[in-house]
């Protein structure tokens, strides 16, 4: 998607030769028309599929996959990361190891909210590793509900987990791939 590999030149910042900063349009401040352009990139990507739900984890996807469950007319459901009084005691859950925070927590989601009846695909903002990824599989399996694919904005070409995860059979669309990142220069694959 061109549009959005502009957007990440322009104002995408390289840190430390390992992280993407695309805080500006991204995932703090978001630019909305990039965002809607985004959701129907996804659409047209997964436009043959009869996906019924949208899910994603907790914090950054929420927006992406809000903006892009517009077009696809089907509600969103992002996986929680934090336990709360009011989160039903009955959820599914994942596990997911963040790079960024050098953490590992769950997520959940409530078992109101995912059936065996559903297609889901998941929409998220990076594809790195994969852990969220692999987090938010988990809870689909034990929800009986059929994974359709992941629509991920960017994805880190130079790390395993678009790899992994297609090898295991997964449908990965990243709108934008990243070769590389080397001396603060970013290249794109395809």
């Amino acid at each position: 998607m061109e549009l959005l590999k502009k957007k990440i030149i322009e104002e995408g910042r390289v840190l430390n030769g390992e992280i993407l900063k695309v805080d500006s349009f991204l995932n703090h401040q978001l630019d909305i028309d990039l965002l809607n352009e985004v959701g129907k990139e996804f659409l047209r990507r997964f436009e043959k599929e009869k996906i019924t739900k949208i899910l994603t984890a907790e914090v950054s996807g929420i927006a992406i996959a809000t903006i892009a469950a517009q077009y696809f007319k089907v509600p969103v459901v992002f996986a929680k990361k934090t336990e709360s009084k009011n989160l039903d005691k009955e959820t599914y859950e994942g596990s997911v190891y963040s790079y960024t925070k050098d953490k590992h927590y769950k997520i959940r989601v409530s078992k109101k909210y995912l059936s065996k009846e559903d297609q889901v695909l998941i929409i998220d903002d990076f594809l790195a590793n994969g852990q969220a990824i692999l987090g938010l599989q988990e809870i689909i399996k034990a929800s009986g509900s059929n994974l359709v694919g992941a629509g991920i904005v960017i994805e880190k070409g130079f790390q395993p987990g678009g790899g992994m995860l297609r090898k295991n059979g997964l449908r990965i669309e990243s709108l934008a791939i990243i070769a590389s990142m080397d001396a603060g220069q970013l290249s794109f694959s395809e």
